[in-house]
């Protein structure tokens, strides 16, 4: 192709027509032009379908990953709200059902110091697709903003609020450990008792927090996992 425009270059200067010529260089010249554009616009179009596979796959990798994290979160929720109901019961009828009803007292006992678990969500997609510096070339802003916010904001404090509420468990669970191994209240004076529930409450307090900040997350997530639908 090249030799063939240099051809007719060659052919307008040898016959001496100079004015055809320099119509047809500026011609030559808006041709170049236009496939310089059209190359452009064509890697501008790779770069954009680029672009919407890789937020898609994103998308779709976090939605994954958030399944399994409202899942985890559900798995709390139902363990710690008969928490929640055993201590109120403890807190309104602790002495009664010691003088009364030991058996009782026992069964609630245990359903409060059912092992513990705690949430921490998986990282994967978020994490890889933040280190790949890809986070920045989404067009779902609205979208990434809700995501950014759910893993840097709401899973960092639920992380920190499940740091403590392990260590006030740790000191529960080891305080009372011969009620938890034997399955029996131990005998206790009046003061003793109110030690126990004053113990128990530092430690239901951050729980009910614990319990707040898990729910709050659960909806994040939902709006999240729903919004990327519509947006598949």
């Amino acid at each position: 192709m090249i030799k063939f425009f240099r051809k007719i270059r060659h052919n307008l200067l040898s016959d001496g027509k100079t004015g055809n010529y320099f119509k047809y260089a500026i011609g030559e010249i808006v041709l170049v032009m236009i496939g310089i554009l059209l190359a452009l616009q064509v890697n501008n179009w790779n770069e954009i379908r680029k672009q919407n596979k890789t937020e898609k796959e994103f998308l779709s990798s976090v939605k994954n990953d958030l399944k399994q994290d409202k899942a985890f979160i559900q798995l709390i929720i139902e363990q710690i709200e008969p928490r929640i109901d055993a201590y109120e019961t403890l807190n309104k009828n602790l002495t009664i059902l010691y003088k009364h009803d030991r058996k009782s007292l026992d069964s609630i006992f245990k359903i409060y110091f059912k092992s513990q678990r705690t949430f921490y969500p998986i990282f994967g997609s978020y994490e890889s697709a933040l280190s790949g510096n890809q986070l920045t070339i989404f067009r779902n802003k609205e979208l990434l903003q809700r995501v950014v916010k759910l893993y840097n904001s709401t899973y960092d404090r639920l992380i920190d609020n499940g740091q403590i509420l392990d260590e006030r468990w740790a000191f529960l669970s080891k305080k009372y450990s011969y009620e938890r191994r034997t399955g029996h209240f131990r005998d206790m004076t009046p003061e003793q008792l109110t030690i126990f529930l004053d113990d128990l409450y530092h430690h239901f307090a951050q729980m009910d927090w614990y319990l707040k900040q898990l729910k709050l997350a659960s909806t994040e997530i939902e709006k999240i996992n729903g919004e990327s639908e519509t947006n598949k």
